[in-house]
């Protein structure tokens, strides 16, 4: 079993009144970290419950909200319990039936995921305005997976263990940056079948969402964008380009990157900038939430010498949105004209930070003339170079110049 962090989150939320929704691409955990929550309150002497719209047993409740209470009631009386409905997708006009629930200020805590997250977001979270939280469940990240790999020997000492582990620590990250986190593919220990599973999954992911949500057979020309994606990724998005590339029109394409972002197959960052008429374009980046599913994109799934600087720049960009994205701090990427760029730009309580990625054994600080033009032009207060174990801070004029081991953002 791999212990997820989303674990203690999900336990902090329970306390509190609103529906919980537990959204995320397809096979990344999400019943089974459900079903072991489950097990533990029982365990604790919770009253619990728990339904799956899979299951035509569990389904026929659900065909009014009194029959619900009515089963709900049987096993607790009105007393307080928890409630946990899976593949709450397949239960039709959801969002008020659960608006309803919530609204009868019932004793019991609900908490909801489904394979369909995106119509989880759009179609039940917008009934349930004002009273849900959403709860965004990744991959296995890199911590969750070394964690794994060590046992947990380690897991209230990973620092420790990557400064002193150094060799551990690369076959570690080697390995996560050819495999990703898919729960399945880290469990598993043959490489055939690592290849075969991530197939399954995008296959899952084709048949189950993106036929559905484009409503065609074929998904074949949104395949080819996905692989032309992964070959660019970290790349300036250009969308004539890669419309004509994939053979559909510029709408259709933005159309197919929406449908992408929003079932947590890529991210999409737009370029920072403050003067529209002095940066260089608009155009996005592109990178994917799974280092496995950007290889696999490619064909090259499983071999070594696909571990490049792009590859290693995606999964800086996972530890990063990981650890700062949000609302109120998005992450940015920037180019000029002159062709001047940085990787990542943090914006944070009024602050910017800008990031550099470099994939090297790094000896001595280095600062590439791109990097000291955003600082002379912006000067932030702090800046970061992450790469594979260099550690050191510089002043570049007013800015802090942080050199830090990727390792330091897990």
């Amino acid at each position: 079993m791999i212990k997820r962090d989303n674990y203690n989150l999900i336990l902090d939320s329970l306390k509190k009144k609103e529906i919980d929704i537990l959204i995320g691409a397809r096979q990344v955990g999400k019943t089974t970290l459900l079903q072991e929550i489950l097990k533990d309150l029982s365990h604790a002497n919770q009253q619990v419950l728990y339904f799956n719209l899979d299951i035509e047993n569990d389904a026929r409740y659900f065909d009014s909200q009194q029959k619900l209470l009515s089963r709900i009631q049987l096993e607790f009386g009105n007393n307080p319990a928890y409630i946990f409905i899976d593949e709450i997708q397949q239960k039709q006009d959801a969002g008020r039936f659960l608006k309803g629930l919530y609204d009868m200020n019932l004793p019991y805590k609900f908490l909801v995921t489904g394979s369909g997250s995106l119509e989880l977001k759009e179609k039940v979270g917008e009934a349930l305005t004002g009273r849900k939280q959403l709860i965004n469940m990744d991959t296995v990240s890199f911590k969750e997976f070394v964690d794994y790999k060590c046992n947990y020997k380690y897991s209230n000492r990973l620092e420790a263990f990557f400064t002193l582990e150094t060799e551990k620590t690369q076959s570690f990250l080697n390995e996560y940056l050819i495999y990703g986190g898919y729960p399945k593919i880290v469990t598993s220990k043959v490489i055939s079948d690592k290849k075969d599973i991530m197939n399954e999954v995008f296959s899952s992911y084709l048949s189950k969402d993106i036929s559905y949500l484009l409503g065609v057979r074929s998904t074949d020309k949104f395949v080819k964008m996905i692989k032309l994606l992964a070959v660019q990724s970290g790349g300036l998005l250009n969308y004539s380009q890669l419309a004509s590339d994939t053979g559909v029109s510029v709408d259709t394409l933005k159309n197919y990157l929406w449908y992408a972002e929003q079932t947590f197959i890529i991210s999409i960052i737009k370029p920072y900038f403050t003067n529209a008429k002095k940066e260089l374009t608009k155009s996005p980046v592109v990178y994917f939430n799974d280092i496995g599913m950007l290889n696999f994109a490619t064909g090259r799934l499983s071999q070594v010498e696909n571990i490049n600087g792009f590859v290693f720049q995606n999964f800086v960009f996972n530890l990063l949105r990981q650890r700062y994205e949000s609302p109120t701090t998005p992450i940015n990427h920037w180019r000029t004209k002159d062709k001047a760029e940085v990787d990542f730009i943090i914006q944070s309580e009024g602050e910017v930070i800008p990031v550099e990625v470099k994939y090297s054994d790094l000896k001595k600080v280095s600062v590439t003339r791109s990097f000291r033009s955003f600082l002379k032009k912006y000067q932030p207060k702090s800046a970061m170079i992450v790469n594979l174990n260099l550690k050191k801070n510089i002043l570049i004029e007013n800015t802090e110049v942080q050199f830090i081991p990727y390792w330091e953002l897990v």
